[in-house]
């Protein structure tokens, strides 16, 4: 990593708004490279190939492992979620700053591969916004329990292991208290 690159991890559980904020916070930042990850699960209706994800199926992703082709990667709930390392440690060396929206376990990865990241850990206001998000988003009621169950789990991981919390209440309010969060940390490295 070039030493003023920073590399900015955005996680948080299933349902927070990770997606919105990060592509809000582009927008507030247009310096910001985000990353876009690999997935082996199907594209929802509203999803776009190199977008929002890159589909691919399951053995090039295992081939991609095999290869050590992934910043972090985890089996989540059946399907395989992954970060190509490549293009993340090329932004990097450019001395880009790059977003990296992921879970938490993917965040945990990411410290210990690269221990300088900053992590920020985006939070629902309640479980019933959560679960409300998920439900409009058109997620089966199935994964919406297990994802609703792994949330607790993944909150007391970021009290311990994360830089910041933000809980995303207010969208506005949520996007800036990121972008603040990040020039300090920017100027703290400078």
């Amino acid at each position: 990593m070039a030493p003023s690159a920073v590399l900015i991890v955005v996680a948080g559980p299933s349902g927070t708004g990770k997606g919105t904020v990060v592509r809000r916070l582009l927008e507030h930042d247009p310096t910001l490279c985000v990353s876009v990850s690999a997935t082996t699960r199907p594209p929802r209706p509203d999803e776009v190939e190199g977008r929002d994800y890159f589909f691919i199926d399951d053995a090039e992703f295992r081939r991609r492992i095999a290869a050590d082709g992934f910043v972090e990667w985890f089996e989540v709930f059946g399907d395989l979620k992954g970060t190509p390392r490549p293009w993340v440690e090329r932004q990097l060396a450019d001395g880009a700053d790059v977003v990296l929206e992921v879970d938490v376990k993917g965040a945990q990865a990411i410290r210990r591969r690269y221990p300088e990241a900053l992590l920020v850990f985006l939070r629902p206001p309640s479980r019933e916004v959560q679960h409300d998000r998920l439900r409009l988003r058109g997620d089966d009621p199935a994964d919406i329990d297990r994802r609703l169950a792994r949330a607790a789990d993944e909150e007391r991981i970021a009290e311990r292991e994360f830089d910041a919390i933000v809980v995303n209440d207010d969208l506005d309010r949520a996007v800036d208290e990121v972008a603040t969060i990040v020039e300090r940390y920017r100027r703290a490295r400078t």
